[in-house]
């Protein structure tokens, strides 16, 4: 009931009557125009964050597209029906060269086609690794861009086309060295839609509903996490041809749907073209059956400050990092994001250590987000965030931990696997995987809460750049599990805890206002700090 009383008087303080040559002017903030005249979320609204969202699918597929091309073939065979061992197993290390043949063929997978196996076992994880290292790259420098001049959406349809590019490129690597630098070039091209994406989904909503148009984005993720074994599984005798059929999605969605959308007028706001911002919003409001603009209404812009002695009015630029407040926030959000990103990626990329067919593991697990969605977008209309981020990374690091019990017996020769498997292993680190994904969602959500909108961008893409430094770390710790699946479950479980603790230190935003520039949020929130205390001190005093 105080943050809600703090909130209104925030709404009351921001609404003011200027005067101008043309008359009495109605300045209000964007968080006031899209209550009062826009919605807080309608037809318009739902419409742009379902077309916004859904080139996270594209995300989903240029992130773990790996898991299919870069796998170990599970079985192989003896050629021309001569018998060959090398008395380890089922291993072929060790196996005269020519004597064996992999089932599925030399090009089902990198592995296969440039024999990433036994001594050259760890170069199978370069190729993932510096995907995650060119995201971690393209999220500075795009995160700064979208914020600066290019904006949310043209960052997000030059990535759209870049990682087409990529994607058609890496088809025709001739070996590994290339197939690596395509990677990596894949990384940093889609590191712009997931920042970007959200952002321009999040700012267009009113307070209530935030949570809510994140979580959208997160559902499409998980329909390109889903539809994954449903593309490969034709193509799974050629690793080539599914690349070559992926690039040509990004490209279609980018020249065909993307030109549609509408910018962010948040963003229009603070680059000074509040016309267009307020266009925009008018644009909202006409499909929500809302034509009630008032003729006199402007838009409040608290990044042009005016200078007393001069009385001109400029935009200061201001810097996240020199904020003292917003940096320990950042670092704290960051360092939450790199072993919630280590989890999240890890755990997705380590299915080829589960005892269980790959194709049916990968499809349960996407299934799984699903709920972890659904409950997400359930659980933010009313839950605070900290407290959902810390309980989803708590109950993947436990359910990480517990597939210790599973792994015991563990054959590294999965040939006898079908389409069965060790299901109560599954169960177990799919429950720990939809924990992970609740809490990779969330810390997304509370990123946009947490920073104004003159950095926004830039702090999700910070958050990202950690995310896929933990990504990028992983595939390391995979390539381990398949020697000793059980320590890279502990890793897994540790960390997704130790990320858990760290958000006792991060401040709650349920209910927050979104701010526009950093000044404005540091007064505003040391202001409801003080009233809140003055509240409690009354009931105290009663």
């Amino acid at each position: 009931m105080e943050q809600d009383q703090s909130e209104e008087s925030h709404g009351r303080r921001g609404t003011t009557l200027v005067e101008s040559e043309e008359g009495t002017k109605l300045e209000l903030t964007v968080d006031e125009v899209v209550e009062a005249y826009v919605g807080s979320l309608g037809l318009s609204q739902i419409l742009h964050v379902l077309v916004v969202s859904f080139a996270w699918i594209f995300d989903a597929h240029s992130t773990l597209v790996t898991i299919f091309s870069d796998a170990q073939p599970p079985s192989w065979r003896c050629k021309n029906g001569v018998y060959c061992t090398d008395g380890r197993g089922g291993s072929v290390c060790g196996l005269v060269p020519g004597s064996w043949e992999w089932v599925g063929g030399d090009r089902s997978s990198t592995v296969a086609e440039w024999g990433l196996i036994c001594d050259r076992k760890f170069l199978a994880a370069v190729p993932a690794s510096v995907n995650f290292l060119g995201s971690l790259l393209g999220s500075a420098i795009f995160g700064h861009l979208a914020d600066t001049w290019l904006g949310r959406k043209r960052a997000v349809m030059i990535s759209c086309i870049l990682t087409s590019i990529t994607f058609f490129a890496t088809s025709y690597s001739p070996n590994l060295y290339a197939y690596a630098f395509f990677r990596f070039s894949t990384g940093f091209a889609r590191s712009g839609i997931g920042i970007s994406c959200i952002v321009l989904a999040t700012e267009s909503v009113g307070r209530k509903w935030r949570g809510q148009a994140g979580q959208y984005s997160f559902f499409f993720y998980t329909i390109g996490f889903l539809s994954l074994p449903l593309l490969a599984y034709p193509t799974r005798t050629n690793w080539r041809n599914l690349y070559k059929f992926l690039s040509i999605l990004p490209l279609a969605y980018a020249i065909i749907i993307l030109p549609w959308v509408s910018e962010s007028p948040r963003w229009l706001l603070i680059r000074g073209r509040s016309k267009d911002a307020l266009k925009v919003l008018k644009y909202f409001a006409k499909i929500n059956g809302k034509d009630e603009f008032p003729q006199n209404l402007t838009l409040a812009n608290p990044s042009e400050l005016k200078d007393e002695e001069s009385g001109t009015i400029s935009n200061k630029r201001e810097n996240l990092w020199t904020t003292k407040w917003a940096a320990k926030r950042m670092v704290l959000v960051m360092i939450a994001g790199f072993g919630v990103g280590f989890v999240y990626y890890g755990v997705q990329l380590n299915m080829e250590n589960l005892n269980f067919n790959l194709y049916v593991s990968v499809a349960i697990n996407a299934v799984m987000e699903i709920p972890a969605v659904f409950a997400g977008s359930f659980l933010l209309g009313f839950s605070k965030r900290r407290l959902l981020f810390s309980v989803s990374s708590y109950v993947a690091g436990v359910s990480c931990i517990l597939c210790l019990i599973f792994s015991r017996g563990y054959s590294n020769s999965k040939a006898h696997v079908k389409f069965g498997g060790n299901w109560g292993q599954l169960i177990v680190e799919a429950v720990g995987f939809m924990g992970s994904s609740l809490a990779y969602d969330i810390l997304y959500i509370y990123c946009v809460e947490l920073f104004p909108t003159n950095v926004r961008n830039f702090a999700v893409s910070m958050l990202r750049q950690t995310a896929m430094l933990g990504g990028s770390v992983a595939p390391l710790l995979v390539v381990v599990g398949r020697l000793s699946p059980s320590l890279s479950f502990i890793v897994f479980g540790v960390l997704s805890i130790a990320s858990g603790v760290l958000s006792i230190w991060i401040p709650e935003t349920r209910n927050a206002p979104l701010y526009e520039t950093l000044k404005q949020q540091e007064e505003m929130e040391a202001l409801n700090h003080v009233s809140n205390g003055h509240s409690r001190c009354l009931e105290f005093g009663k």
